[in-house]
C-alpha cells in the first residue's frame, strides 16, 4: 500500500506535495518515445487522381496509409497518447482502454506497446479479422460487444475495473490535436501543395468517425484565412449528416456503420458541426464503387472510408467541370484495402449486404469519360 503524501502545517497554510520522481522519470521517457516516433516517420504522400488535363482540375488523395500503423488514425493515436500522458492520465503498468471500430485501436495498441502499458480495444464483433490481428500483433487485447452503441459504457466500466485510463477518442479527438499547426494533417496538405498550380484547394473532403480530422482541417483553414471549404462525407447508418442538417445534437442511429472507421450511432462530442461548410450522405454501395475505381485509376486498394470521401470529391469535381471552374480538390486515403479483402473487395459480401455497386460505378465511369455526372 502506498504511503500517503506528506502533509505539513505551516502557519495557516496546508501544503500537500504529491511529487513522484519515479513517475516523472517514466513520464519523460514515455513522451520522448512518442515524439521520437513522429520524428522517425516521414510525412505521408499526396497522390494525384488522374483527371483529363483539359478540365483544369487537380484531385489529390492524402495517403495516410503509409503511417507505421497504416492509417489516418496513427496521427490521432499519437496526439491522444501525448494528451493523456501530459495530463497525467496514463500511468505505468495500468491499461489504456479505447472504444474503436478498429483502426484507432491498431494505432493505440502500437503506442501502448511503445511506452510499455497494456491496451484493451472495445470493438463491435463485426470488426474485420485483419484489424483484430493487427491489434493483437501490437500486443493489444480485443474486447468485443454485440451492439456498437454499448462500446462507450463498456470501455468506461473496464477502466474502473482495471484502474486504467479510458482514452475516449470520441470526446478528446478534437482537442488533443494542435489545430494551429505543429505538422498536423492540414498544415501538411498545404505545405505539399505549395508548388502545385492550384496551391489553395477549393475543397478538402474528409469523413467523420470521431470528427477530429474535420475539426482540425476546418480550424486550420479558418486560422490561416484560406478560402478553402471543408466537406464531410457521411456513410449510411450514421447520424452525423442528420445531426448537422437538423441542428439536433441528440440524433441517434439504430445500427452501426458498414464502412469501418467512420459513421457513428450518435453525434460524438468531438464532432464540431459549426466549423464545416458542407456535408454529403453517401450510400455504402457508392463508397465501395469508389474504392474499386481508385484501384483501377492508381493501382492502390483502400478502405471503404476512402471511397466515401472520394465519391464526394468526384461529385465536387463534376460540379466544377459543369461550372467551368478550375482548381484543386483534396480528399484522404485513410487506410489500405488489404484490411478489407473479405468485405469491400468481396462480391460475396456485397451480395450478403444487398449492395449493388453497378449504378455508382457507371456514374464514376461517365464522369471520367465525358465530364458529366449522371442525374
Amino acid at each position: 500500500m502506498s504511503t500517503p503524501p506528506q502533509q505539513i502545517r505551516t502557519g495557516a497554510t496546508l501544503d500537500v506535495d504529491r511529487s513522484d520522481a519515479d513517475y516523472r522519470a517514466w513520464l519523460k521517457e514515455a513522451v520522448r518515445k512518442v515524439q521520437a516516433d513522429a520524428n522517425r516517420s516521414a510525412d505521408t504522400h499526396l497522390l494525384r487522381f488522374p483527371l483529363p488535363e483539359k478540365w483544369g482540375i487537380d484531385l489529390y488523395l492524402k495517403d495516410e496509409s503509409t503511417h507505421p500503423t497504416g492509417s489516418l488514425k496513427h496521427r490521432l493515436a499519437r496526439s491522444l497518447f501525448l494528451y493523456g500522458l501530459c495530463n497525467g492520465w496514463i500511468r505505468p503498468g495500468r491499461p489504456v482502454i479505447e472504444a474503436s471500430s478498429g483502426s484507432t485501436a491498431v494505432s493505440e495498441a502500437y503506442f501502448a506497446k511503445l511506452i510499455g502499458v497494456p491496451f484493451i480495444a472495445v470493438m463491435p464483433r463485426t470488426t474485420s479479422a485483419e484489424k483484430c490481428r493487427l491489434i493483437e500483433f501490437h500486443g493489444g487485447q480485443c474486447h468485443f460487444v454485440d451492439d456498437s452503441r454499448k462500446m462507450y459504457e463498456e470501455s468506461a466500466a473496464l477502466a474502473v475495473d482495471t484502474g486504467g485510463h479510458y482514452m475516449d477518442q470520441f470526446t478528446y479527438a478534437e482537442r488533443a490535436t494542435d489545430w494551429r499547426g505543429n505538422n498536423n494533417i492540414a498544415e501538411s496538405i498545404f505545405r505539399q501543395l505549395e508548388l502545385e498550380r492550384f496551391p489553395e484547394p477549393a475543397w478538402i473532403v474528409a469523413t467523420a468517425g470521431t470528427g477530429g480530422t474535420s475539426a482540425t482541417l476546418a480550424r486550420y483553414v479558418h486560422y490561416m484565412q484560406y478560402d478553402t471549404r471543408i466537406c464531410v462525407a457521411d456513410p449510411d447508418n450514421s447520424c452525423f449528416f442528420e445531426g448537422w442538417t437538423t441542428g439536433d445534437p441528440e440524433v441517434t442511429c439504430d445500427c452501426g456503420s458498414r464502412i469501418e472507421g467512420i459513421g457513428r450511432p450518435r453525434m460524438e462530442p468531438s464532432f464540431v458541426p459549426g466549423a464545416i461548410d458542407r456535408m454529403m450522405k453517401v450510400p455504402d454501395a457508392a463508397s465501395v464503387a469508389a474504392v474499386r475505381a481508385l484501384e483501377q485509376a492508381i493501382g492502390r486498394k483502400a478502405g471503404g472510408s476512402t471511397g466515401t470521401g472520394l465519391w464526394s470529391a468526384l461529385k465536387i469535381v463534376a460540379e466544377m467541370v459543369a461550372e467551368g471552374r478550375k482548381g484543386s480538390v483534396v480528399t484522404l486515403l485513410c487506410d489500405p484495402g488489404d484490411r478489407y479483402l473479405d468485405k469491400y473487395y468481396s462480391d460475396e459480401w456485397l451480395a450478403e449486404q444487398g449492395l449493388d455497386i453497378e449504378p455508382y460505378t457507371a456514374a464514376i465511369t461517365s464522369l471520367l469519360e465525358t465530364g458529366v455526372w449522371p442525374d
